[in-house]
């Protein structure tokens, strides 16, 4: 398992909250290999194969999704339900910097960025800089990986490495960033490792370099019993034992439940964004991608998605 969070942690891809990516990363993967697929990323089992998490890479096994739907139905719908639901906010996510580009925008930010590989594959405009914002070693261990690939950006990258606790505005502004030019945001995957005035400031140093045309779009989630995360472990724990993978962190000792957190689409509409949300379960549902659950669910236990443009 893995240590609780502290105010100064760090961690490489293998460990901690760098893990989560490795996770990510395999559902995309095995998201793109699918006949029906959402989305197309060649570059997910590259990223995963290499990681040496254990956990997550045993995700690309072709026979697992089989073996778990023989020894436990639920934990196998409980499983399928997981990846469905990386493939959606994929899609989703993707879908808004495409949109955003359409507008115009060439400079663009993803925060926390991971083993995200929107900069090298998709269709981005001539001229268009994307900005990644990582820990030191989660971003050496991507850039690393793919160019042993050959593997090479689709725009101009320039790698930030520093943690969002720190004076990453500074950094990002050191690396070429224009806060005068309109700028797409992305912070996916990531709210839920941040307590609630951790997330305030992250928006308000958002807001402080988004000129006007700027957009910003989250994976905003809320606060939740304690008891239903109890159970959501508990039922992860047994997926995890049906297809014997070892079990080297737990992803609810690494987010902060916090019950003030504030509700993002608000926050931005008082802070100069036009903001809106859509439940992730119905966009789940508009791409034919919800399945139903052996549990009784409530609509707060599943993101949001945001979308946010700033007004002049």
């Amino acid at each position: 398992m893995s240590n609780l969070r502290s105010d100064n942690d760090t961690w490489d891809i293998a460990t901690s909250v760098g893990s989560t990516a490795v996770m990510v990363a395999a559902a995309r993967a095995g998201e793109s290999e699918r006949p029906d697929a959402l989305i197309n990323d060649p570059y997910a089992r590259i990223l995963v194969s290499g990681a040496g998490t254990g956990m997550w890479e045993s995700m690309l096994d072709e026979s697992m999704a089989e073996r778990l739907a023989a020894a436990d139905a639920e934990a196998a719908t409980m499983f399928a339900h997981m990846g469905n639901y990386q493939a959606v906010r994929t899609h989703f996510f993707d879908r808004f910097f495409t949109e955003a580009a359409a507008s115009g925008i060439r400079q663009v930010v993803i925060l926390a960025s991971g083993l995200d590989s929107r900069a090298y594959r998709l269709n981005w405009p001539a001229g268009t800089h994307v900005f990644e914002l990582d820990q030191p070693k989660v971003l050496e261990y991507k850039a690393q990986t793919l160019a042993a690939h050959g593997v090479q950006p689709a725009a101009v990258l320039h790698e930030v490495p520093i943690d969002l606790r720190q004076d990453w505005p500074a950094a990002l502004r050191e690396r070429g960033f224009d806060p005068a030019q309109p700028t797409a945001w992305l912070a996916e995957g990531l709210l839920m490792y941040l307590p609630a005035d951790a997330q305030d400031r992250l928006f308000e140093q958002i807001t402080a370099l988004s000129a006007p045309g700027s957009r910003v779009s989250a994976e905003a989630v809320q606060h939740q019993d304690e008891s239903r995360r109890q159970e959501f472990r508990g039922r992860f724990e047994k997926i995890a034992d049906q297809l014997g993978i070892e079990r080297k962190i737990d992803i609810s000792d690494l987010t902060y439940n916090d019950p003030h957190r504030a509700e993002l689409t608000d926050w931005l509409t008082q802070h100069g964004w036009k903001a809106s949300g859509v439940p992730s379960i119905e966009e789940m549902k508009r791409l034919g991608r919800w399945t139903d659950l052996p549990i009784e669910i409530t609509t707060n236990e599943f993101a949001t998605f945001v979308v946010a443009e700033r007004s002049a």
